[in-house]
């Protein structure tokens, strides 16, 4: 199980590299091609897309190939748009080579989550929050490497870089054994190999009744929580430059400081949310997200802002996480579908609501799009309570079936 969770650490050191490498090198790129930077833009949501299918489509890949089987084609598929970026093709190639790149780790990441949720059933919390540990790290190298190649004139080796590191994943995710968990691996899900006593006969939708609402419950906590973060990402510069007339360089800091600050909130934050209860940790992170996103437009001064954000990136550190398995957890049954669907609403969360917070940067005033922010976190909250709420009583249902049943 180890040698599993290892390896699932490093599938997503290698999507925390992906996601970052075109944001990264855009402005050379565009440079070499002769492009405005509405086409890069263009680019990078083309890359988006191509995530959002593969998050969507890789249940579908599971039935056919397995899940081994659907991370060697997700893996190989990145690590040849990653080669392919690299020979820079003419620029029209770019949009099918930036759908095959996000595919590939829309999909991956998909994939680990569901195989790491299905898995490990003692202390997932833990084992998801390292691998959202080992993403953020990805996340923080990748603008290093590209700045140190930039810096040499050799910045199409960016790719080049992933492209290596996707084909060192491909080998151990090809050739390593995990037990138990090789026959879950290879055969495809839905299999009658795979029936359970409690799932010998599948329900076409995993969502029966309630479990609908719930769901789509979770649905919006995603898709308001990772938009949220990517603005704090994309707008924490530019909200500094113009709320104290900072410099570009040290606004910039301000994102280093944050992911630092998610980084090692991750490593503690699995282990937190196994003492205290995923749905505690879930709404007390929350509450003290909103608390924090409030306090932030009456900062006075450059100081007291950065202390708001090393606090921003501890405390919304692991809700991605233990939200992930929180929702798994309470729809029981589910787990072949529920990562990608949720996973799936995060990353359009994550591209609409950035674009409608710089929108609010060039109509309002920075300290409204503050409080915008602090909005949003208010929806998380209720949605967090809400689903709090909703398990403490199933707790209490389930307590009182004990109860009558010794009886």
């Amino acid at each position: 199980m180890k040698r599993l969770l290892w390896i699932g650490c490093l599938s997503y050191f290698l999507i925390g590299l992906a996601h970052v490498v075109l944001g990264s090198v855009l402005p050379v790129l565009l440079e070499h091609y002769g492009r405005e930077y509405s086409e890069g833009g263009t680019l990078i949501f083309t890359q988006f897309a191509g995530f959002l299918a593969g998050v969507l489509v890789s249940p579908i890949l599971n039935k056919r190939f397995g899940k081994r089987g659907g991370l060697l084609i997700a893996v190989g598929l990145l690590c040849v748009a990653e080669l392919a970026y690299m020979l820079l093709p003419p620029w029209e190639w770019l949009y099918p080579i930036a759908t095959c790149a996000g595919f590939g780790f829309g999909m991956i990441e998909a994939v680990i989550g569901t195989i790491i949720i299905a898995a490990i059933t003692e202390k997932t919390a833990v084992a998801m929050s390292r691998l959202e540990v080992f993403f953020g790290v990805g996340a923080m190298v990748m603008p290093l490497i590209a700045s140190g190649l930039i810096t040499q004139g050799w910045w199409r080796f960016s790719f080049l870089v992933i492209s290596l590191f996707s084909l060192v994943t491909f080998l151990f995710w090809s050739k390593s054994s995990f037990g138990q968990v090789d026959d879950v691996l290879k055969k495809p899900a839905g299999t009658r190999g795979e029936a359970t006593q409690d799932s010998e006969v599948r329900k076409p939708f995993p969502y029966p009744g309630k479990s609908l609402w719930l769901l789509l419950l979770f649905i919006l906590f995603f898709f308001i929580y990772v938009g949220t973060e990517m603005s704090l990402a994309n707008f924490m510069p530019a909200i500094l430059i113009e709320k104290f007339g900072m410099k570009e360089a040290g606004a910039a800091l301000s994102v280093t400081c944050f992911w630092i600050a998610m980084s090692v909130g991750r490593i503690f934050a699995g282990v937190i949310a196994e003492r205290i209860h995923y749905r505690v940790y879930v709404l007390s992170s929350c509450v003290v997200t909103l608390i924090l996103l409030a306090i932030f437009p009456m900062t006075r001064g450059v100081g007291s802002a950065f202390i708001v954000i090393l606090l921003l990136g501890l405390f919304m550190s692991g809700i991605f996480s233990i939200a992930l398995v929180f929702a798994s957890k309470m729809l029981a049954g589910s787990e072949e579908s529920t990562p990608s669907v949720l996973i799936a609403s995060g990353g359009v969360g994550g591209a609409l609501i950035p674009l409608f917070i710089g929108w609010s940067m060039d109509h309002l005033q920075v300290n409204q799009t503050s409080w915008m922010l602090a909005l949003f976190t208010l929806l998380m909250v209720l949605i967090s309570f809400a689903a709090f709420q909703i398990q403490r009583k199933q707790g209490i249902r389930q307590e009182q079936r004990t109860v009558q049943a010794g009886s």
